[in-house]
């Protein structure tokens, strides 16, 4: 027996039908993801289902079975901001338990205890939420809806505001949760492939099921836009045909038999009632001049944070300590971290717009700067669209193409009506399409994308994504999007806690296993510093030598080379060239954004660089070994 059931479900704004005829059924343990196009109504339709017994549809039915529990987190959950987390769970109890609730009850204060614990929030439970972070507050809306232990949850855009660890967290939550029915809408892919046991996509109107996870909905989902591409194509061929033979006068007019006619006016109908796709976002950016082949070099920065206005050292952590890299034309680098962490701060230090409190940043030359916001700060929120793209003039110039501000707006899905109005009547993923927008009016060789993913459709973040790929010149990319960085980087600046961070090849995928061993050996190790393996070729830190060969010297060291060592040591200098070699045609095929195209291949050219790192430095503290014996 279904939990809830969803019949001819109709809403429309004006003349847009967001929902004609919608139908759907959740049966228990049922996970369903909700994905779609912005504006396309996913919100609407979830909302709709919550509120069952109140008139939200222009018509159909949303039925629930009787006695179900259901808990719903809205894309922005709202509280008391003046209540600690505590109490707004203390008081959500006692609204929903009304009679059956005592306040004074042990049970229920251990409860409230338990899920301040289980969702990571105890530590500032007493704080008041207008102090929490937008984690912390997406953390607590999830605890408040748990806490009545509903059959059915209805999640709006779960992964907003949280980071990857915090993401992965609530796949292990939910999934954990095994009796739990679920409908949820994201843009997250890797959270809906690893989540979802079904898909529904709310495509104009019209939900359409499939089985599966989101993998295999892409694989489905490509057929069926192949085939409805193909169907229209021969709907327009014979309805051109048929208006053709209309057009020849009168003879054909007299012998051209009644079905003839009868079949031009249901291709009429047919084509008059066909509602075309939405068109798809149009992006372009234009690179320019070519920045100079260094953007920028860090070299042992370092940045404190004081927990106290007095900048005391016993209040203090480093958001960034004792980095060093570089950063070469058309490098394309995810920054990976936790939020607060310092992503944004790593940024502005790279930038050169912030001073490290140590160490030295040089930037290259003929850069072109293009930066989007995470927090939206750039747009005025009184200002029409028109003045955020281009302000005192009509027109925008990308590379050699001169466009009317109204056309450039169109490609990015805004009408000439919205073009007029202003920033404050957006939703969050229009806003995220003004700022690339304004973005990509830009020229730059340098683009800089704070969390550009949110808020976007999928569709969206696919054309962002190719668009990424074809780009010549340098970008710098902070998201928790799983699935949009491997896609996009080809080298990631990880950060590993305690202010180090790690710069490796590859996507979040293999930095994620990077970590996962940095983890297992280093799990009982403090004062762990950055490895940057450039260095570690340049110069062997002559403490590690020490430690890793004092012993071996000690023992060899009142003897002479065997002549086995005599050989091994004569042929070092050619096998450190020749790993060499292949290191720098590894590099080069990783610079290349097509060798990602192949994830298998890319994956084992990843695989094998570490290994010559591996190799490499164990080469070199041979050769000290035997240098030292023979000297």
């Amino acid at each position: 027996m279904p939990l809830i059931q969803v019949s001819s479900a109709q809403l429309a704004f004006g003349d847009v039908k967001l929902l004609d005829n919608v139908d759907l059924l959740l049966e228990p343990s049922q996970k369903i993801a909700l994905i779609g196009r912005n504006g396309q109504g996913k919100s609407s339709l979830l909302y709709a289902i919550s509120k069952h017994n109140e008139k939200i549809l222009d018509d159909g039915i949303v039925w629930w079975s009787p006695n179900l529990s259901l808990s719903y987190v809205e894309q922005e959950p709202v509280f008391n901001e003046n209540l600690s987390a505590y109490e707004n769970l203390h008081q959500h109890l006692k609204t929903t338990l009304s009679e059956n609730f005592d306040e004074n009850s042990w049970n229920y204060v251990y409860k409230i205890d338990e899920f301040l614990t289980r969702f990571a929030l105890d530590e500032i439970k007493n704080n008041k939420v207008a102090e929490l972070s937008g984690g912390q507050k997406k953390r607590l809306a999830l605890a408040r809806a748990m806490i009545t232990s509903p059959q059915v949850l209805l999640l709006d855009e779960p992964t907003n505001h949280l980071d990857i660890n915090s993401i992965q967290w609530l796949e292990n939550f939910l999934l954990n949760e095994k009796n739990l029915s679920l409908i949820f809408i994201t843009h997250d892919r890797s959270f809906a492939d690893k989540i979802a046991t079904d898909i529904a996509e709310l495509d104009r109107g019209k939900l359409n099921f499939y089985p599966g996870n989101f993998a295999k909905y892409q694989q489905t989902k490509e057929y069926q836009l192949n085939e409805e591409t193909k169907a229209n194509e021969r709907l327009d061929k014979k309805l051109k045909e048929e208006e053709i033979w209309i057009r020849k006068g009168v003879e054909a007019r007299r012998t051209r038999a009644v079905f003839r006619v009868q079949r031009l006016e249901k291709l009429r109908q047919q084509r008059a009632e066909r509602r075309q796709r939405l068109g798809n976002v149009n992006l372009q950016i234009d690179a320019g001049e070519k920045s100079g082949k260094i953007v920028a070099v860090l070299k042992n920065i370092s940045k404190k944070v004081f927990a106290d206005s007095e900048n005391s050292e016993k209040n203090s952590q480093f958001l960034v300590e004792n980095l060093s890299c570089k950063i070469m034309r058309g490098d394309k680098i995810g920054i990976i971290a936790e939020n607060g962490a310092g992503k944004t701060t790593l940024l502005k230090i790279i930038l050169g717009e912030l001073s490290p409190d140590s160490g030295n940043v040089k930037l290259g030359t003929k850069l072109q700067i293009a930066y989007f916001d995470q927090f939206r700060e750039q747009l005025n929120p009184d200002a029409t669209l028109m003045e955020v793209i281009s302000p005192g003039s009509d027109f925008v110039q990308i590379g050699e193409k001169r466009q009317h501000v109204i056309g450039y707006l169109g490609d990015f899905l805004f009408s000439p009506q919205r073009a007029r109005s202003q920033v404050k009547s957006l939703s969050g993923g229009e806003k995220n399409r003004l700022l690339l927008a304004r973005l990509f009016a830009k020229t730059a060789n340098v683009l800089v994308l704070d969390e550009p993913t949110n808020d976007l459709d999928i569709e969206t973040l696919e054309l962002l994504e190719t668009l990424l790929q074809d780009y010549s010149g340098t970008v710098l990319l902070v998201s928790h999007d799983r699935t949009f960085l491997d896609n996009v980087v080809t080298q990631t600046l990880t950060h590993l806690g305690n202010g180090v961070w790690q710069e490796n090849v590859g996507g979040y995928s293999d930095s994620l296993k990077f970590v996962e061993n940095y983890k297992k050996n280093t799990k009982n190790t403090k004062n762990t510093k950055n490895t940057n393996f450039h260095e570690k070729l340049e110069k062997i830190s002559e403490k590690n030598s020490k430690k890793n060969n004092q012993n071996l010297v000690e023992k060899n060291a009142k003897r002479k080379l065997s002549f086995k060592e005599q050989q091994e040591l004569k042929a070092i200098p050619e096998q450190i060239q020749n790993l060499e070699t292949e290191q720098q045609k590894i590099e080069n095929q990783l610079a290349d954004p097509s060798t990602f195209e192949d994830y298998e291949k890319s994956h084992q050219l990843t695989q094998r660089l570490a290994e010559i790192e591996t190799q490499l430095l164990e080469l070199l503290e041979r050769w000290e070994v035997l240098e030292k014996i023979k000297s």
